[in-house]
Parts: C-alpha cells; structure tokens; sequence
C-alpha cells in the first residue's frame, strides 16, 4: 500500500478542488503552497481520518493471519497521506502563522489526538501486531533485515507504551490524558509567541543608542520604519535581542530588554505557569498509568541513554568538572567589568556586554570585526562546498519550486557518485532565513516527507527538508551579514538536514532524522566543528565589500577564542537539562498554585553561575520540554556533544576532509537513520564506545 495508492481512494480532492486531497503536479511532488488556504486543512484532516479509520478496520480484521508485510508495514503506510497534510500544517503553523492558523490547530488537536488513540488502543490490531511480533521474537527474528526487526520492535513497543496493554477503564483515562497534553502543549508554544510578539522597545533619541554598531542600527531602522513608526525599534527577537544586549552601553536598557525575555510567558495575558504545571502532572499520570514511577523513566526507555539515573551521571559529571571553571570564567569577567568602571554585582544584563568587550579586548576579536567575512550568501556557498568536500553533494536553487513565503529558497540536492561519478537527485531542500511576526523564535530543520521506498512500484521516494532561522535582515544599504553564532546556528542545522537528505530506507519512521531523540544531535553538532577550522575558513571567508580574504591572523584569534567561557557555556547547558529532569522526574502532582520559579531554582541552584534575577523564569518560555519534543531530553545536547566531540576527533586526527573518514560517517551515522540502534551505528564508525574526555579536552579541562 503507498501513499499514492491511498490518495487515489481520496475521491473527495477532485470534486471539492481542496488541492491538500489530490495528488501534487508541482516539480517533485513538494506541497503545492500557493494553493493551499487556510479553509482546506479542516476539511482534508477530517476526510483523511475518515479513510484512516476505513483502512485501520480493513487492517484489524484481515481475515489473513497476520504477517510482518499484511500489519506492520500496512500499518507504517497507512497513515501517510495524513501525514502528508499534517506536516504542511505544523510546519506553517511554525514558520508562517497567524492567530487563525494557530485556533485551528487548537480545533484539530483533539480530532487527531482521538484517532490516533483509536488506532494504538484498537484491541485487533493490537493482537496481530503482537502476533507477528512474537512470533519473529521466537524464532530470533531469523531471517529479518535489521531495519525490518527496527519497525516491527518500535511499531510494537509502540502500542505498549501508548495504552495498548491498559483496561478498559485505563484507556479512557490514557485517552483524555493525551488529549489534555495535546492541547496544553499547543497551547503553551502559542503563549510564548504571543509574549514574544507583544514586546518592543522603541527609541527615538541617538543617546539611547551608544555602543551599537551601524549594522544593528540600521537594522532597528529598518524595524522601525516597517512597523509604521520612526527611530529605532528592538524586540525579543534574536536578531534584535543579542546585538543590543552584545553592544548597547545603556545598562538601564539592557536591563529592561533582559526582564523583558526572561519573562516571557511569566505573568500577565499569556502566563504560562499554570500551563506548564499542568503538562508536569498530566506527564507524570501518563506514566503513571503505563506502569512507569516518573514521566522522565517512560521517556528515557526509548532513548540511547536509557535510563533516569546514566542521565543524572552523566549531567552530574560535567558539572562536578566544569563548575569550578565556569565560576572563574564569572569571576574574571566580574574583575573586568570593575576595571572598565561598572560599580556594583555584575548582572546576567551585563554578562553579553562585558563578555564581548574582553575578547576584543583580550583577543582582539568581536562579532563586527569578522560579521563583514560572513555575508549569508557566502555562508550558504561554504555550506554547500562543505557537503560537496565531505559527501559529494551538489545544491542547484530552483525558482520554480513553489515555496510558502518569498523569502524561501528551494534547491535541488544532487548526489555524485564517488566511483562513477554520476549524480542522481537526491532531496528537496527550502532555506528560510529571516524573522517575521509569523514565525517561531529560533532555528530548527524539519521535513515535509521522509525518504522512503514506494511499496507498489519498488521507487524510492526522496526526501522534502526545511530549515528554519531567524538571522539578520538584510537592509537597503547592507547585506545580511552573520555573527560567528548564527554561522554556527546554520551549520548546526545544515547537519540535521543532511542527516534527512542522505538517510535512506524502505520506511519513513525509520530514515534521516527518525532516530532516538539523544542521537539525533550528533550530526547537527559535529558540523559546528568545520566553523572555526582555518582550513575551511580559508576556502570562502571574504570580505563582502573588498573580496579579500579573512587574514589570518584573524582566523587565528578566531581558534584562540574556541575554549573561550566554554566551562560557562557548558554549565549554561546543564542548568537547562537538570531543569528539564526536575520537572519531569516528580513522583507526585504538583499543586495548581505551585510556584514555578521556586521550583525551578531549587532544582537548578547548584548550577547558579550569576545572580539570580526577581521576576523573571526560564520554564515558561522553555518551549523546547513543554512545547516540542526534549520533555526529558535536553540532556540530549550534552550526550550529543560527548558523541561529536568523540566522532570528530577521528576527523582532526585523520584530515578534516578524510573521504575515508566522511564516507564511514555518511554510511555509519546519517544513511541508516533509525534502522539500528545508535550505540551499533556510533562503535561502528568510531569503533568504541563515546567517552567525556574528548569533550572536556575541547574545552580545556584536565580529565584526570
């Protein structure tokens, strides 16, 4: 069964026009945007689960017994023209929404939450599901490729841990719980934008302004002028936000914009707090209920970690070796701050400032100085030549792809064959750069369709990737030129998207970045490593105006500056990821009235670094555990970071373009996408298991 044999039984797309229900005549089947309108998701979802239902029963009762080709992959297909329509939704509903887009996906919510229920509660399928699965665990699962003995596992495992098991009176609860969850989530990322959208700082006198470059003035110009106003305008978006914490010599206005983004979704109209509180407490009755003491042990059971307690060690051992750094890393910027005239504690409002000043000062290097050699252009160019030097790929830009906004850009991905030399298509790749009121803070990669083979014609279909950012705004005078941060923001996701372009599979739940949530990670992270290479920086870093080449003393002090606050920003990490593990380890609800930022600094005290700030809290614009997918898995930056560290030492001993050593991750790392498990694919490509210490060397602390 395919998806385009489901969509054929689809009669509905024709004779409404809803181009969501027909089959896609765009360039590579991407989704057909400038026909999609917001009246079309309702009505596609609501057919589209109607014919799920009709082949989920078809499945259940198939008078066959049941086999690993007849249920489980049936099953895998299944739900993929939903899937379809549904990743259009979500990934507009992040990247280009509106407050009607954002209360329909409140409406479909719990529509999708049911049917998804009815499918992994549905007691026949259930029973031959279990039945293939059982029998192939009998016999050793003897004669089943590992990908195969992969879906058939996790799509059982996957039934148990979402209710399948429970009584009949446990499920209904399961059912409401996962719809309460549902909506709560949505819920909360909406308050975090609303909170983040509703603030601005607008200024009218040049005095307001000392300290910030021309680049970030013009960009607040720029701001101004689209909001219908004069002066210069700040908001709490990224672009806005660090350049004015970075530069701004106005300590009162730091302080104001400070309060002003960690409380975001903290009080007022968009107050997360009782949100956030009860996703806790529906988390941890769900686990409850599937027989697991925390929400973190249910979590962690799927995960390469596996367990609440190797987390906790592995979060405690970095802290027990980077704390000490990181508080003299506190204390030399304080003494600095003093000697530069600041009287009194040094604040989290001025840690940007100050910390900016002593590294051009310290080593003669500032986000201005190198933001001329990395025009995005430029960037995207070594991006690309970057995948072409490690795994052959060739990116062409394609006007004719329709895309959802004008900002967007859409490539061709070209695979060369290293032996004959023969390239064939292999992805579809959109580029969305900059930051609109429409659009999620942050940065992040997504799919519209995972790589797969078509059952019914034996072709694979290739993947539709997206990466998201929210990067300076080019103005009338100025091209969009990148701080070293957000070069390495795009070479991160650069890495999760080559991770969905080059996996390849037979089924879409297990390629490119279908993989356990602590894996996932390494391929965005390992690229960051190349940013700060001179031997890749000297390739394309140029000047934008004169063409010359970064200098290399430049470069130089751009590898001094690697270990730079690194204990810092390592303790920063922790204290998100122990955060993360309070709230999702408690073994009784919390109270409705329960103080959020109590709780939070109890449990991330000991990771304190800077004075602690009245009125603000990180929990509730913490979107990553209570909106997307890290709820007890932050930790999986650090674990990821112990891999990368690992994996690219291999590179800086044997060539930072090795083939040999590129080739083995390609087909190791990225290829097999979840297929197997990750510890298999890490031993395999680095032929032992991860260690700390490559890690903490990188940042300069003695393991021993």
């Amino acid at each position: 069964m395919t998806t385009s044999t489901l969509l054929a039984g689809c009669a509905g797309g024709d004779s409404t026009g809803n181009p969501l229900l027909s089959e896609w005549q765009t360039p590579y089947g991407v989704p057909p945007f400038e026909q999609i309108r917001l009246e079309h998701y309702r009505p596609a979802v609501e057919t589209l689960i109607a014919d799920g239902r009709q082949r989920i029963d078809g499945l259940a009762n198939n008078p066959d017994s049941a086999t690993f080709e007849n249920t489980i992959v049936a099953l895998e297909f299944a739900q993929q023209p939903l899937e379809r329509v549904l990743n259009v939704f979500y990934n507009l509903n992040s990247a280009e929404t509106n407050d009607s887009m954002q209360a329909l996906a409140m409406e479909l919510s719990p529509m999708l939450t049911e049917f998804s229920n009815d499918i992994m509660l549905n007691e026949a399928l259930f029973q031959r599901v279990k039945a293939v699965y059982e029998g192939a665990k009998a016999a050793d699962f003897a004669g089943m490729t590992p990908e195969q003995r992969t879906l058939l596992t996790d799509t059982y495992e996957g039934f148990v841990r979402s209710g399948a098991n429970l009584s009949p009176e446990q499920k209904e609860e399961y059912r409401q719980v996962t719809s309460d969850l549902a909506q709560l989530s949505l819920r909360f990322e909406q308050n975090v934008l609303a909170a983040t959208n509703a603030y601005q700082m607008h200024l009218t006198d040049t005095a307001d302004l000392v300290g910030l470059p021309e680049s970030v003035r013009e960009s607040a110009a720029a701001e101004a002028k689209a909001a219908g106003l004069d002066g210069w305008l700040f908001t709490l978006h990224a672009p806005s936000y660090v350049p004015f914490m970075t530069y701004s010599e106005r300590r009162d206005l730091r302080e104001q914009l400070y309060r002003a983004y960690n409380s975001r979704a903290y009080g007022g109209e968009n107050d997360n707090s009782p949100v956030l509180v009860q996703i806790a407490n529906q988390r941890l009755r769900m686990a409850n209920l599937l027989g697991y003491p925390t929400y973190a042990d249910y979590a962690l059971e799927e995960r390469m970690a596996g367990s609440v307690a190797r987390v906790n060690a592995l979060l405690d051992q970095l802290l027990e070796k980077t704390k000490p750094y990181a508080d003299r890393e506190v204390a030399g910027i304080a003494q600095y701050a003093a000697q530069q005239g600041l009287t009194g504690q040094l604040m989290p409002w001025d840690w940007t400032y100050y910390t900016e000043k002593y590294k051009a000062a310290t080593y003669n290097l500032d986000d201005e100085m190198t933001r001329p050699y990395f025009r995005l252009e430029r960037v995207q160019e070594a991006m690309f030549m970057l995948a072409g030097k490690l795994y052959g790929l060739k990116f062409n830009e394609n006007p004719q792809i329709p895309v959802y906004h004008p900002d967007v850009h859409a490539f061709e991905v070209y695979d060369t064959d290293a032996t004959t030399g023969d390239s064939s298509l292999l992805a579809i790749l959109y580029i969305d750069y900059f930051p609109r009121p429409g659009k999620q803070g942050g940065a992040w990669m997504t799919s519209y369709r995972h790589a797969c083979v078509d059952t019914a014609t034996g072709k694979e279909v290739i993947p539709i990737v997206s990466l998201v950012c929210n990067f300076t705004k080019p103005t009338a005078d100025r091209p969009s030129l990148l701080s070293f941060s957000e070069v390495t923001t795009i070479f991160h996701e650069f890495g999760h998207g080559l991770h969905g372009m080059i996996g390849r599979g037979n089924y879409p739940s297990q390629t490119g970045t279908g993989v356990r949530r602590d894996f996932v990670e390494l391929p965005s992270q390992i690229m960051e490593n190349w940013v700060s290479e001179k031997e890749f920086l000297d390739l394309w870093a140029e000047h934008y105006q004169t063409g010359e080449k970064m200098p290399a003393e430049m470069i130089e002090r751009i590898e001094a500056t690697k270990q730079y606050l690194a204990a810092y920003s390592c303790v920063r990490q922790l204290q998100f990821g122990i955060g993360d593990m309070a709230w999702h380890t408690i073994t009784a609800p919390l109270d409705t009235t329960c103080d959020v930022v109590a709780f939070e600094r109890a449990a991330t005290r000991r990771t304190q670094v800077l004075p602690l700030v009245d009125g603000t809290c990180v929990s509730t614009s913490f979107a990553h555990i209570f909106g997307g997918g890290y709820a007890a898995g932050y930790y999986s930056y650090k674990w990821a970071e112990v891999l990368e560290a690992d994996a690219y030492a291999l590179f800086k001993e044997r060539g930072i373009f090795d083939p040999e050593t590129a080739r083995s991750f390609r087909e190791n790392i990225l290829t097999p996408g979840g297929s197997e498990h990750p510890m298999t694919l890490f031993v395999r490509f680095a032929g032992h298991e991860p260690s700390v210490d490559p890690l903490l060397r990188k940042m300069g602390i003695p393991t021993e």
